[in-house]
């Protein structure tokens, strides 16, 4: 059968993007990618659909016993003083999980690529992180507070790029809750690493940060 023609292509890319095309059926799917352009036009034009959908999605965090069920398979048997530890691992391991998946479903494949770097901001004061993933075709951002940062009604966040020359740069105004999809487009060539001021609501107005810096992480291009 050859699946390249009438509107196969785009119901078996439809299932892929989704996630339930399986097996070896999905195996296949991957080996003919490189090879038709047919097939990423319709992957491209599924994730252009689902992704606007995958930003609005609200997190749901799993039930504390599928934690439980995984720590037991990998013969973990953590003291109780570090329960709390181990439940800050898990979110960040879970945020960091869903920003890969957002960055991987704005990449479009023309064949193998890099990993998705994941890169974590720390609180400058305080223990709170904020995740960020860079797509391997470095043409998205994906950014998302680990945990809810406290604004007031006149007040926003802002990303910027810190360069190893010259003064940060405006990635734009973040989200204080939820997934922010940043266009790479802004992010310097340059750039060693990201951070997150408190700026006047709608972002600052000068071009640079003009409040406390909240958040700092490296990033290696």
């Amino acid at each position: 059968m050859n699946i390249i023609l009438g509107e196969l292509p785009d119901r078996l890319a439809a299932e892929y993007v989704l996630g339930t095309l399986t097996g070896g059926a999905r195996r296949r799917f991957d080996a003919l990618l490189p090879a038709h352009p047919a097939l990423r036009q319709a992957v491209a034009g599924w994730e252009k659909r689902l992704l606007p959908m995958a930003l609005k999605a609200e997190a749901v965090p799993p039930a504390p016993r599928v934690w439980t069920s995984i720590e037991d398979k990998l013969g973990w048997t953590p003291p109780a003083r570090a329960s709390s530890l181990r439940v800050r691992f898990w979110q960040s391991f879970a945020a960091a999980a869903s920003v890969v998946a957002v960055v991987l479903a704005t990449s479009t494949h023309h064949g193998p690529t890099e990993a998705p770097m994941i890169v974590v901001l720390h609180a400058t004061k305080g223990s709170e992180t904020i995740v960020a993933g860079l797509s391997p075709d470095r043409q998205q951002i994906a950014i998302q507070p680990l945990q809810k940062v406290a604004l007031t009604p006149d007040q926003s966040l802002e990303l910027w790029a810190l360069k190893k020359d010259g003064p940060p740069a405006s990635l734009g105004v973040i989200a204080a809750d939820k997934l922010t999809a940043v266009n790479k487009h802004a992010l310097p060539k340059d750039t060693k690493g990201l951070a997150v001021s408190l700026e006047p609501l709608g972002g600052s107005p000068t071009g640079a940060p003009t409040g406390p810096v909240l958040f700092v992480g490296d990033l290696t291009l």
